[in-house]
């Protein structure tokens, strides 16, 4: 994987492709990748569910779409995040159709609330699996981005995929589609200068 890859997989919501099908193989490869992952005490906490039936995609689908509506409501939105705003309502409205939505999980459960450090370990131990399995479907020809708008009905999602709530936490949905033709160019972002700092917070 070069810098080219790392620098052009991003949250793909409109130009996911929901008319043709991911292949479980090509799925399976990526999951192979993604365990490769650093965790925390090495303890490999995650887990992997795929959902493709129709029906099932339905109904995780409403979950999201009434977090997601929540989530805007009393809301001020800037000018600046109007663009990010359209295509994450396009992602909600079109989210059933996706081929297949990936349920990224965690053995345990963080008692509440958790301490900074606890959450971080707990957290840390399985994004970056994640972002390896995006970066892998990525190379692959497939989109993908990072949600967790179900999370506000996660003990529901656990009840309808047979998810022992008390035992596993639900870290984030992964809806998976072949990608559309368009660009993947670097995004905008500020310059690596203007985000660090040296010796203290602050220091030039």
């Amino acid at each position: 994987m070069g810098v080219e890859l790392l620098t052009t997989t991003r949250a793909f919501r409109r130009r996911l492709d929901v008319t043709r099908p991911v292949a479980r193989e090509d799925l399976l490869d990526c999951v192979r990748i993604a365990v490769q992952a650093p965790s925390g005490s090495n303890r490999q906490p995650w887990r992997f569910l795929i959902v493709q039936d129709p029906e099932t995609k339905q109904r995780i689908a409403e979950y999201y779409r009434k977090a997601f509506a929540a989530n805007l409501t009393g809301r001020a939105i800037r000018p600046d995040q109007l663009a990010d705003l359209s295509s994450g309502r396009y992602l909600a409205e079109h989210i059933h159709q996706v081929p297949a939505l990936v349920l990224v999980c965690s053995i345990g459960r963080l008692p509440e609330p958790a301490a900074p450090p606890r959450l971080a370990s707990f957290y840390g131990s399985i994004y970056p699996a994640v972002w390896n399995f995006m970066l892998a479907l990525h190379e692959r020809g497939l989109g993908s981005c990072l949600t967790t708008a179900h999370l506000a009905y996660e003990r529901e999602v656990a009840q309808l995929l047979g998810i022992p709530f008390d035992e596993v936490t639900q870290m984030a949905m992964v809806p998976v589609a072949a990608l559309r033709s368009g660009s993947s160019a670097s995004s905008r972002r500020a310059p690596a200068a203007e985000v660090t700092m040296w010796d203290r917070w602050g220091g030039a």
